[in-house]
């Protein structure tokens, strides 16, 4: 049986960008139920009492998409006893070791070559629509896992935004969640609370420098062109959502019901 949770937000200390999606309306005049998908960013650094509130929320899985880079930054996610996690990692649009050493280094020369003049928001764009169109076996594993047992559920990346906001979106759009409540559900990430910190170096003075944070801001931020992008290729690559979802996802209409059944009220 679903626990409820708290309609308020809790505050976690180290935990950023956790909110339960129940409540965004369907096309049909449905609403995701409370309690029984939520979003957040990694779990590495979850104090004790945030893993007390986590094991308040009844988690049946935790679906972590973060790659081995992330979990070598950051760390694994604390242990939550009786949880089911699964890893399966998706590409990060600010991906690989080496492009984060720049980032804590403060390396304003390269981040520059890189990021300068629409370069961040592209790199961006063009990651969404690389995860929407070769991402699928990932994707249709999430959802399968979700109308056969896996609820409730967390999904979460580093930062919560956008490997995990992709899932999100996925998952909601196979609820046939209203496109405009997907979208504020996506740019929620963009409050201050709820955004990535970055570890720095901190050796670097222009580390914190106006001009490294506005190059950064690209990948920090929940843009509507981002998620309009991946939605432009599910139209673009399928023909529409529900070809995306049979074809691409490998979802029965038998298993996309079982799927409203379990996260819609």
């Amino acid at each position: 049986m679903t626990q409820q949770v708290p309609s308020t937000e809790p505050e976690l200390a180290g935990v950023r960008n956790f909110r339960d999606v129940g409540g965004l309306p369907t096309v049909d005049g449905r609403r995701v139920r409370h309690g029984v998908l939520f979003r957040s960013g990694h779990l590495a650094h979850a104090t004790d009492q945030d893993a007390v509130f986590f094991g308040s929320l009844g988690l049946h899985t935790i679906f972590d998409f973060r790659n081995a880079a992330d979990k070598k930054l950051e760390g694994p996610d604390v242990e939550l006893p009786g949880v089911r996690n699964v890893n399966l990692p998706l590409s990060d649009p600010a991906d690989g070791a080496e492009f984060w050493k720049m980032v804590r280094d403060g390396d304003l020369d390269q981040l520059r070559a890189i990021l300068a003049d629409g370069k961040g928001a592209d790199r961006m764009i063009a990651s969404y629509r690389t995860i929407i169109r070769e991402r699928t076996a990932e994707h249709s594993q999430v959802l399968h896992a979700l109308a056969e047992d896996s609820v409730p559920a967390l999904m979460h990346c580093a930062a919560g935004k956008d490997r995990a906001g992709l899932s999100i979106a996925v998952t909601l759009l196979a609820l046939d969640v209203e496109r405009e409540a997907i979208l504020a559900d996506y740019l929620e990430s963009n409050a201050k609370h709820r955004r990535y910190k970055v570890q720095r170096s901190g050796s670097s003075a222009s580390a914190y420098s106006p001009e490294v944070m506005e190059l950064l801001s690209p990948l920090f931020d929940a843009r509507a062109e981002y998620l309009t992008a991946a939605l432009e290729t599910v139209e673009e690559t399928w023909g529409g959502v529900d070809a995306y979802l049979e074809r691409g996802l490998r979802l029965t209409p038998r298993t996309r019901e079982r799927l409203r059944e379990r996260l819609l009220d």
